[in-house]
């Protein structure tokens, strides 16, 4: 099976921020073998529940999520800390081919699934201790089309969103982590699941 859209539908966009290193691939599985890896996610994947903690109050996160990884590469962020499960066959799949195209090596997938446009991910930054200085991100997306948005730490006016089509990669490196934010923000008019993976990382 070629887990690979064609050479024409791989191709590459250079997103025009500054001070980052952001670039996106649309079609990096085709539609087809993105449905099969979708499902196979779905079914797959122990998705948990966490509950964060916000101006003094607990909530429950707008999504559910999963690390899997290497054994005693905890990862922490907004006061949780999560524990890896060993990468299973399909994510050791998934894992290889997105170290195939960046030329890089990761320890860690974080999974999130947005079960509907109800759940989202706020404004933050991927710049964890545990990251490094400049991380290397590389974000598949799978199921529901959902609009990414960008901001610019130092003037939160600049900002980009880009749609993640079924299918795509995206890979942020540099000094992304270091200026920008990222969110996925809630959307009434989405009614259906969207599962991302992203790779990382922890040193």
């Amino acid at each position: 099976m070629n887990l690979f859209a064609s050479e024409k539908d791989s191709e590459s966009i250079r997103l025009n921020l500054i001070d980052a290193d952001v670039t996106y691939y649309p079609n990096f599985f085709s539609e087809e073998i993105a449905s099969e890896f979708f499902e196979m996610l779905l079914s797959e994947t122990k998705w948990q529940q966490d509950s964060i903690q916000l101006f003094g109050k607990i909530h429950k996160q707008p999504r559910l999520t999963a690390l899997y990884g290497v054994e005693g590469k905890s990862y922490s962020y907004s006061g949780i800390t999560m524990f890896p499960q060993p990468f299973t066959k399909t994510l050791l799949t998934l894992k290889n081919k997105v170290e195939t195209v960046t030329s890089e090596k990761f320890t860690t997938v974080l999974l999130n699934l947005y079960r509907d446009g109800s759940d989202s991910n706020g404004w933050h930054s991927d710049d964890e201790a545990e990251l490094g200085k400049h991380p290397v991100i590389v974000s598949l997306s799978f199921g529901e089309e959902r609009f990414f948005h960008f901001r610019q730490k130092s003037n939160k006016k600049n900002s980009f969103k880009i749609l993640l089509e079924h299918g795509s990669l995206l890979v942020m490196k540099g000094s992304t982590q270091e200026n920008w934010q990222h969110q996925l923000p809630k959307s009434k008019k989405i009614t259906k699941p969207r599962i991302n993976l992203t790779f990382r990382s922890i040193i």
